[in-house]
């Protein structure tokens, strides 16, 4: 059993390519068969060399690793086979040559939506400059397609035009080349998106041009946005670097993705990458739009962020807090002070890239700027209160001593004085110390902070109202 994988390097790594490379990989690995990476970069024009490093790169990233593959082959380097081919076609009458335009064939037929009428098709043309080669496809009957996903689709072979297999250029067009890679390379089973189907008949009709016999077919699920519209790179989110670079888990993205089109049995989700290979089961793929739900890979992101030991989440989240993009000096990070709060982030943050302004207020030489948790809990009518609260635990905090414990006690009274629960009293503290309403736990981050800086902090916020 032999399957591959056929991206064309023109662009970034879609999260549609990525479903189906892995929907590829399960099930070579479940059946112990081969997988193929092929680099169809017959587009000279679009193709761009950093873009195959790319797809191998994120393959990588989600665990299909070089040594696990055949390839990368690229497409590029078959030429002579898929000009041999097309010359067997012709000899065997199953193709010829047409020197049409496409302004010629609206001209005759009238119509600009209409396909090839067939006006070269007993011309006998040989190949010269400006003539396509095109397939002659069967006046009657149907093709039939037998998809593992989607059962038994007949094609009415009178509504397939006499499609191109080459330019007039000579070059080889996607129909040929891929067929004929697939038949060089012996793939078994074409598992690919739902967006291929229509090419299914014609690619059908060139194996079997070719004597040989059609591979198994499964057409995947398209991928929907929340709008139920197919995912487009112009207007979604769709490239799988930049989900990357936002800190989600390779494996907790190759679990989601695995989500998209199928269910293990059960009301389960999460499962280790092995038992998902072994569940896995294309016949039981859904002819359904799979909805790309971003809030739910988040979700399922954040249950693999939690379930890390935590020195393993130490490790991985430590490049985000020093790497030259963050936000405070390079000396001012402590790997002991951010050991101290890292199991409180741990159980807070949905991607890595959140534990950069989860901590930010212990290695910033100021608290953040975040006007709108200033002006919520520091001005207008709020400002006497926390005023009143600052000046309060400002008094407290000099004296007691500095653990979370002690810190808390002193802000429940000082929320008394203003009739504050506890909630509310924190606000003014949280806001004058991290610069935002929200974040860690705070009696024990101000504990990491210490007891210098947090009255620092204070004084400032308090001068500030």
């Amino acid at each position: 059993m032999r399957v591959r994988f056929a991206p064309s390097p023109t662009g970034m790594f879609h999260v549609g390519s990525a479903r189906t490379s892995l929907f590829n990989w399960a099930f070579a690995k479940q059946r112990g068969g081969a997988f193929v990476l092929r680099i169809e970069d017959t587009d000279a024009s679009r193709n761009r060399p950093e873009w195959t490093e790319g797809i191998i790169s994120a393959m990588a990233w989600l665990g299909m690793d070089r040594s696990g593959y055949e390839g990368p082959v690229f497409q590029s380097a078959n030429t002579d086979k898929h000009e041999a081919a097309a010359g067997q076609l012709i000899a065997k009458g199953l193709a010829y040559y047409c020197a049409c335009t496409r302004e010629q064939v609206v001209a005759r037929t009238g119509d600009e939506h209409k396909g090839y009428d067939g006006f070269c098709r007993d011309l006998g043309l040989g190949q010269g400059a400006g003539r396509a080669l095109r397939f002659r496809t069967a006046d009657e009957g149907s093709t039939v397609v037998t998809d593992l996903i989607r059962g038994t689709i007949p094609f009415d072979n009178a509504a397939i035009d006499d499609f191109t297999l080459t330019r007039a250029n000579g070059s080889v067009l996607f129909l040929l080349a891929n067929v004929v890679d697939d038949i060089d390379q012996r793939i078994t089973h074409v598992i690919r998106g739902e967006e291929h189907l229509s090419n299914v008949p014609k690619q059908q009709m060139i194996w079997e041009a070719l004597g040989y016999e059609t591979p198994v077919w499964a057409h995947l699920p398209v991928l929907v946005n929340d709008k139920r519209q197919k995912l487009s790179k112009r207007r979604d989110k769709v490239a799988l670097e930049a989900y990357r670079d936002e800190g989600y888990l390779a494996e907790a993205m190759r679990n989601y993705l695995m989500l998209l089109g199928w269910a293990p049995a059960g009301d389960r989700e999460i499962l280790p990458w092995p038992v998902l290979v072994e569940e896995f089961r294309l016949d039981q793929v859904n002819l359904s739009p799979a909805f790309f739900d971003v809030k739910k890979m988040r979700a399922i992101n954040g249950d693999y962020i939690r379930a890390l030991p935590a020195e393993e989440f130490i490790a991985r989240s430590t490049p985000w807090l020093s790497s030259p993009g963050a936000p405070w000096r390079p000396e001012a990070f402590s790997a002991e002070v951010y050991a101290a709060v890292a199991p409180l982030a741990q159980t807070r943050v949905g991607v890595m890239s959140e534990i950069v302004p989860s901590v930010d207020f212990l290695f910033l030489d100021e608290p953040a700027e975040d006007e709108a948790s200033w002006t919520k809990t520091m001005t207008g009518q709020a400002a006497v209160t926390a005023a009143g609260m600052l000046d309060s635990v400002a008094g407290s905090f000099a004296g007691i001593p500095w653990q979370a414990d002690s810190i808390r006690t002193a802000v429940e009274d000082a929320g008394a004085r203003f009739d504050l629960k506890l909630g509310k009293a924190q606000a003014p503290v949280r806001v004058a110390v991290t610069g935002r309403t929200t974040g860690l736990p705070l009696f024990e981050s101000l504990e990491v902070l210490g007891r210098k800086r947090t009255m620092e902090r204070i004084t400032a916020a308090r001068a500030r109202i």
